[in-house]
């Protein structure tokens, strides 16, 4: 089994992602071996990726918010696993940042998890992640969303934090009256562990 080391140079290596390697932009995402629980998102934003630290913006500060814990514990505790849809920031699109690479996370997800033994639960953040995790489901992102529960205990799927979804939350404020308790209540119980 490669280690995170040598995967991260290959995806360093890979043709495909020879552009962002050629400007010096490592892959962004997070392995401790000691993870519990794993984020997957979309891609990078472009403050993340420049500041080469995931989550590391408004989103970020939503995410952790919901998520019930503070910076130095999402970031320090060897507890979170990020391994988004894509590790490279795509662009930017009419409406917000483009989608991630098809077939990245195919190529890429398996070997990373494999080095991550430890992963209870799986946070699944807007449909790319939720396409890809839950094949089977053919709900679309709000009504997977609110069937949360389908997909516990492995699974817990959510909307994207972005600012741009502050009109979503207010029209579906089940959201944050339900759905919130219940992942930070898992979260605490994972961490407590």
């Amino acid at each position: 089994m490669p280690t995170l080391a040598q995967i991260t140079q290959s995806i360093m290596q890979d043709p495909d992602n020879q552009s962002f390697t050629a400007k010096g932009i490592e892959p962004l995402f997070a392995a401790p071996t000691t993870a519990r629980i794993n984020i997957v998102g979309q891609a990078p934003g472009i403050k993340a990726q420049e500041s080469r630290l995931y989550w590391n913006d408004k989103s970020g500060d939503r995410l952790r918010e919901w998520l019930g814990v503070d910076r130095d514990t999402f970031y320090h505790s060897g507890m979170f696993a990020v391994i988004p849809m894509d590790f490279y920031y795509p662009g930017k699109g009419k409406s917000g940042d483009l989608p991630p690479r098809k077939g990245f996370a195919e190529k890429w997800h398996a070997p990373i998890l494999a080095n991550l033994p430890n992963i209870e639960l799986t946070i699944l953040i807007g449909q790319y992640a939720q396409k890809y995790y839950l094949p089977e489901n053919e709900l679309n992102v709000t009504e997977t969303v609110h069937h949360f529960r389908d997909f516990l205990p492995h699974f817990l799927p959510l909307v994207h934090p972005s600012p741009r979804n502050q009109i979503w939350l207010k029209k579906n404020p089940w959201f944050e009256q339900e759905i919130i308790p219940v992942l930070q209540k898992q979260i605490k119980v994972i961490l407590s562990r």
